[in-house]
């Protein structure tokens, strides 16, 4: 995590202080749970609660000998607590702390991601609201196809986008699991009311087989689910960035005033913000590869997941987190030039209708063959000579015997290709 890519909200879900703050609680329960199985006495869990707390540097300078951090932590803890300290973590071992503080942290930032989501989502349907009916050109491998209209291209952000809110919402569900089962998981020291109880409280579900860590599987899920995010919010990104170019200039993204392109070139307006989430994305999903490999831990146990995980927790929804945010202010101010759209779609002097004329030929008894011939010699004359299409089928005298004149007029008319505009507007928009 670096300050320049990084919301207040979502670094403190990771800070220290919200990380121990989950441990004191996960084992202060835990006692609760103990007192009422008549384990420890209540007396004693009257003191956790109240005197219970820790401190930081302590916990880090106790860590410096001890090496270890759960036991450094529950050190810090007892000098506050004082004697009745020897009843906390109770037939618990780190992990039942870990992990369930962990699935707490994740759904934590799960949820503030969902809510990211949903503020993105909005501004894209205000948007293809606005340019339902913004004709634009359509393209496929980079070259002009057919017309479609933003609105449309927007629709399939905001279904794309919809969908990715369902993924996280599930992989929100999966995370949300604690595991306070003891060593190895076997329950043998610990009754399985107490994991019960902690995660009542804590907002979780119990592991059903946790064999003392949560299996990885769960947490491999929204990485890869955080993953998906990111590459829907680049495929974004990476449009916008080719609406903007010179060439093209059908939207841009806000250029505000004071702000500067270049430090060489004064005219500059570049898709910086663009180009910044297609770098984001990159990272985002290199944290999917660590988070499969974790998956795959030695018998009931072992820390090689540990490592990666303090630095793709925090790292990924970090970083999901700021680009999900400004991914929605490029939205919500995206410059849009309709006259520069209309101007693109007939650039290429009518091509676009080709495939009407095709079909219709078709229709007129001609074979698929014949008139893919018929209207490519003409198209191509287009590509090489610069020639108006239209002008270029009404002097082919075969086209003209098998259509007439009026029948390849209508075929140019930019209507056609609306026409399902609000079948697909209802599809996508009705809740």
């Amino acid at each position: 995590m670096i300050p320049r890519y990084t919301r207040p909200d979502m670094a403190k879900i990771w800070e220290p202080e919200n990380r121990f703050r989950i441990w004191l609680e996960i084992e202060t329960l835990a006692a609760e749970a103990q007192a009422k199985l008549g384990v420890i006495p209540e007396s004693a869990v009257s003191v956790i609660r109240e005197k219970g707390n820790f401190d930081i540097e302590r916990i880090d300078a106790i860590e410096l000998e001890t090496k270890h951090d759960v036991i450094s932590f529950l050190t810090s803890v007892a000098e506050f607590v004082g004697e009745e300290a020897r009843f906390i973590h109770q037939g618990m071992t780190s992990s039942d702390v870990l992990d369930t503080c962990l699935s707490v942290q994740l759904t934590q930032a799960a949820d503030e991601l969902i809510n990211d989501l949903n503020m993105l989502i909005e501004s894209i349907k205000d948007r293809a609201m606005k340019h339902k009916n913004t004709v634009c050109m359509g393209r496929s491998h980079g070259i002009h196809a057919e017309p479609i209209t933003f609105g449309l291209k927007l629709a399939g952000w905001y279904a794309e986008m919809k969908r990715n809110l369902k993924r996280l919402k599930a992989a929100r569900e999966n995370i949300a699991t604690g595991a306070i089962s003891g060593a190895v998981g076997t329950f043998a020291n610990i009754d399985p009311f107490v994991e019960e109880y902690v995660c009542e409280k804590m907002g979780l579900k119990p592991e059903p087989v946790s064999t003392q860590v949560i299996p990885r599987d769960r947490h491999a899920e929204l990485f890869c689910t955080l993953a998906l995010i990111a590459s829907s919010m680049e495929r974004i990104a990476i449009e916008i960035r080719h609406l903007q170019r010179t060439e093209v200039l059908e939207a841009e993204e806000q250029f505000t005033k004071g702000q500067k392109g270049s430090s060489a070139m004064p005219h500059k307006r570049n898709p910086i913000l663009s180009e910044n989430l297609t770098g984001q994305a990159r990272y985002i999903r290199s944290m999917c590869i660590p988070a499969l490999e974790n998956v795959a831990l030695w018998h009931e146990r072992d820390i090689s997941h540990s490592s990666v995980e303090r630095y793709i927790g925090p790292d990924a929804t970090v970083a999901l987190d700021f680009s999900l945010r400004r991914l929605n202010g490029l939205v919500k101010n995206l410059v849009v030039y309709p006259e520069n759209m209309m101007k693109n779609l007939n650039q290429m002097k009518g091509l676009v209708f080709s495939q009407k004329i095709l079909l219709d030929l078709t229709q007129a008894g001609v074979s698929r063959e014949q008139a893919y011939r018929m209207v490519q010699r003409n198209a191509m004359k287009v590509w090489e000579e610069g020639k108006d299409f239209q002008e270029e089928l009404l002097k082919d005298n075969e086209v003209v015997k098998a259509l007439g004149e009026n029948k390849i007029r209508e075929a140019f008319n930019l209507n056609y290709h609306l026409k399902h505009v609000d079948t697909i507007f209802k599809r996508v928009f009705s809740e």
